[in-house]
């Protein structure tokens, strides 16, 4: 679906238009970190025809994997991956329509195969794969703050090994995961029902 070389990730509707981000891909890795590497935005109408919406979406740290959800208000927010020799945390992108100028923070986690959710009080969750120190790999949840630019992890879901890719859908109060893991001897996929707790309600004194 994308052009030569890049690669179209996954692709989120808002009104009748589908917004994707794609990026340059290689037979090898070894190009990482060079001028070359980078991110596009995408968009389309009826998926099928996709047309270049930003040039240069990002292009610091081999941007690629990405994530996009729109709050009611038509803000859009992107959570993008990246895998560079050493930039390779997250990145955290808000934008307003047209969406063609995006404010971009650095979550400071490194997240691989990242998806968001948007829920029903309007607070984002985002999935994906940690890394840890030991060269561990697990699936989580993070709540992601959009204004902030920061993850703050929620769960870790049962997983080890080749890990994440999660698929979200929020049903009946409940969080519905799917997502693959190697943890069990074999690669399996796996379904979880998760119960995301409401934060707790701050109070104010003093008046």
């Amino acid at each position: 679906m994308g052009e030569r070389d890049f690669w179209l990730w996954r692709v989120t509707w808002l009104a009748g238009t589908g917004y994707g981000v794609g990026y340059t891909t290689r037979d090898s890795y070894s190009h990482r970190n060079s001028q070359e590497e980078f991110a596009r935005l995408y968009k389309t109408e009826d998926g099928i025809q996709f047309e270049t919406h930003v040039n240069v979406f990002f292009s610091r740290g081999y941007p690629n994997e990405s994530a996009i959800v729109f709050r009611e208000d038509g803000t859009a927010v992107c959570l993008l991956r990246r895998d560079g020799k050493t930039d390779n945390s997250a990145q955290v992108g808000v934008s307003e329509p047209p969406y063609t100028l995006w404010n971009w923070k650095d979550s400071g986690q490194r997240i691989g195969g990242p998806n968001l959710i948007s829920l029903p009080d309007g607070r984002l969750v985002a999935s994906g794969r940690l890394y840890l120190p030991d060269g561990e790999r697990r699936t989580l949840l993070w709540s992601l703050d959009p204004e902030a630019g920061t993850v703050s992890e929620l769960i870790r879901l049962p997983s080890g090994g080749d890990t994440s890719y999660a698929g979200m859908v929020w049903h009946e109060g409940l969080l519905w995961l799917s997502y693959y893991s190697s943890h069990e001897e074999k690669t399996s996929i796996y379904l979880a029902q998760v119960d995301i707790p409401k934060p707790e309600p701050v109070e104010i004194s003093g008046y």
